[in-house]
């Protein structure tokens, strides 16, 4: 017999739900009205047909993202890609309140209903985000490589005028004070730690330190490597094709190829980490790189962060409720069992 929905669980989906509409009011109430001006006129002058396959390449770049995230747990133990996708989208979904939670709350959801401790989780997170570092780093130069007098140039001169403010005493000694901080509040936590080594707080905090080594060091134990780089491959190629075929949406940049895609997704990426969801930095980010090309246009940026936000919300939530969905009375079960260890392994 299928088994029927409570109320309350009811309740809980529209709840989520109002919260994720509350979101888009929330993004667009941050908007100064010149910014809503802009906003909505890359949605008038759209051509919308091209707005699925945009729809559909995110969607794919999140499930491959889930599928290489789901190589790092396997060391650790099996967890289920469905669960996995499930997490990553309702963590992008956090990321859009608050900067960074998201990559917490895709761990906290998937320890909830995997036999994987959520400390070790967190650590292949941070392998994660330092491996998609090193990429994003190999991208730019392949850009300005293939670019050299087009993007070299832009380059070159947003760094002079970043250097140039950065330039002075001020801004060394914040460095020197801000890695003294960093030294002594190590020094302090070996030092305590050593001396209440017994006590509950302390055992615990080792329990989460030796968790997250154990996460880190999964991309050492990794087993299926090619299969790690081919997602991440296709991962940065789906970013590039969203970009590509965002070009044809707008009348004003139609005529622009993979080199100025490449360009959009290098300086777009950086904006994103810059501002919370990208809210306003991304269509100026877009807007700067566009100039190089000739394009004095703000919809373009405005059009791309349109959609993957609707994208992120919708998804999000929809993934939240089926993660609850489809997991029912597994967390119970799960809590009640002794944690795997995995540290002999």
């Amino acid at each position: 017999m299928k088994p029927r929905i409570k109320l309350s669980t009811i309740f809980q989906y529209l709840i989520f739900f109002a919260i994720g509409l509350g979101l888009v009011w929330w993004q667009l109430g941050r908007m100064t009205p010149e910014e809503k001006t802009q906003f909505y006129e890359s949605l008038r002058n759209a051509r919308y047909i091209y707005v699925i396959p945009i729809v559909i390449l995110g969607l794919l770049s999140h499930l491959f993202r889930a599928l290489r995230w789901k190589l790092l747990i396997n060391p650790m133990g099996k967890v289920s890609g469905e669960n996995a996708f499930y997490s990553v989208l309702t963590g992008y979904f956090g990321n859009t309140f608050i900067p960074r939670f998201g990559e917490i709350l895709r761990c906290t959801m998937l320890s909830k209903y995997e036999r994987v401790p959520f400390s070790k989780l967190v650590g292949t997170v941070i392998t994660e985000r330092l491996f998609d570092l090193v990429c994003f780093i190999l991208f730019l130069l392949l850009t300005v490589l293939i670019q050299l007098n087009t993007v070299g140039d832009f380059l070159d001169e947003k760094l002079s005028l970043i250097s140039a403010q950065k330039r002075g005493v001020h801004s060394w000694l914040k460095l020197l004070i801000f890695l003294a901080i960093v030294i002594v509040c190590i020094t302090a936590g070996s030092y305590l730690m050593k001396k209440y080594k017994d006590r509950k707080i302390v055992l615990k905090v080792k329990g989460l330190l030796a968790g997250l080594r154990e996460g880190v060091s999964t991309i050492f134990r990794l087993k299926e490597r090619g299969a790690f780089l081919l997602y991440t491959i296709l991962i940065w190629a789906l970013y590039l094709s969203q970009i590509y075929i965002g070009f044809k949406a707008l009348d004003v940049t139609q005529h622009l190829g993979i080199g100025a895609g490449m360009s959009v997704l290098a300086l777009s990426t950086i904006a994103m980490i810059v501002a919370p969801g990208g809210l306003g930095a991304f269509p100026v980010a877009v807007q700067q790189v566009l100039l190089v090309y000739h394009v004095n246009n703000i919809s373009f940026g405005w059009l791309v962060w349109g959609v993957n936000t609707a994208l992120i919300i919708v998804a999000g939530a929809i993934s939240f409720l089926l993660l609850i969905y489809r997991n029912k009375g597994r967390h119970h079960a799960i809590a009640h069992e002794k944690p795997v260890n995995t540290e002999d392994n």
